[in-house]
């Protein structure tokens, strides 16, 4: 049994780890951390998580990117295995991060599901062939209208195995209205959707001279990423200090 302070737990993907955890003979949600306080699920919410009484063997957070700081002291303090849901993290956040992971187990992903996960491998193992064969790289990324971050951390995390696996040639293009030239043959451009009520889709397009290839990923509820999120929690159990990311949980 492995025993989770969640963090964000009255967001609504906290909701949906919660209604997930109560169905996970291997999991057990011990308290909650919200803003908002109310109890929705059976477990004590604190305000903050140096006020949380329960002893726990991991902390789940799926909250806000200007939280992320005090969470890491806490953690850090309480010596608490992190896996770490939230998105938009800065570039000091996440140097922040990479520090903390030399004192406790920090799990890191840009998206939690098993899926997304296999298409970073796939469009890395793509890039191989198409890329080195002169085919331009885009990447449209579809969320929900409540999502504050864009481009999505899925959209850059897949342009980064992109990029991985062609030697870092690549640079990021997000906003073409300015410009008035032809695209760089070394650039990956990264479009943003944002409506309705979208879970998440990303799409990876290869565009060759008469032919395009897309690798593509859809998400039809959250409850994907809650998964792969206990699934974190079960694996960061007594790990040692470091970086850990979901391929090393679904390898």
């Amino acid at each position: 049994m492995v025993k989770i302070i969640l963090h964000g737990c009255n967001g609504a993907m906290g909701q949906v780890i919660a209604g997930l955890a109560l169905q996970d003979s291997q999991v057990e949600i011990v308290a909650g951390v919200d803003l908002n306080t109310e109890q929705k699920n059976g477990f004590p919410v604190y305000s903050s998580l140096d006020e949380v009484k329960e002893q726990a063997d991991v902390v789940v957070d799926f909250a806000s990117a200007k939280a992320v700081d005090g969470l890491l002291d806490d953690c850090i303090r309480r010596k608490l295995p992190l896996v770490l849901c939230t998105t938009g993290l800065s570039q000091e956040q996440l140097e922040a991060v990479k520090a903390a992971s030399a004192q406790i187990p920090v799990l890191r992903s840009a998206n939690m599901s098993l899926g997304v996960n296999l298409l970073f491998k796939l469009v890395a193992e793509a890039a191989k062939t198409l890329a080195a064969s002169g085919f331009d790289i885009e990447i449209v990324e579809k969320h929900h209208n409540q999502k504050m971050d864009a481009p999505s951390g899925t959209a850059l995390a897949l342009a980064d195995a992109v990029n991985e696996a062609m030697d870092n040639q690549y640079h990021y293009v997000y906003d073409r209205s300015c410009r008035r030239e032809k695209r760089d043959p070394l650039e990956i451009g990264i479009s943003s959707v944002r409506g309705g009520s979208i879970v998440g889709d990303h799409d990876v397009i290869f565009a060759g001279k008469d032919e395009v290839v897309t690798i593509s990923h859809t998400a039809y509820s959250k409850a994907i990423f809650g998964k792969g999120a206990l699934a974190a929690a079960l694996y960061l159990k007594g790990k040692e200090p470091g970086m850990y990311t979901m391929a090393d949980v679904i390898q």
